[in-house]
């Protein structure tokens, strides 16, 4: 694995554990370092970090909160 390749992955925590969990990626990552945006759109897919699963989050909490306000009226 390239130096590059280890500083980018240790800057981030999620980095990290995303590659204990999936030890697969450090073969893949030693192999072939061009790989590591697949890296990491599998990690943000697998902790629903993209921006969508944010808003659908953000979706979710206003739902609750707007079911909450109703049962109190």
């Amino acid at each position: 694995m390239t130096l590059e390749v280890q500083y980018k992955i240790n800057s981030d925590i999620n980095n990290i554990r995303f590659l204990r969990e999936n030890p697969r990626w450090y073969k893949q990552l030693n192999r072939n370092p061009e790989k590591f945006r697949e890296f990491i759109m599998d990690m943000r897919d697998k902790y629903e970090l993209k921006p969508t699963d944010k808003l659908n989050k953000l979706l979710g909490n206003i739902t609750m909160l707007q079911s909450f306000i109703d049962v109190l009226k």
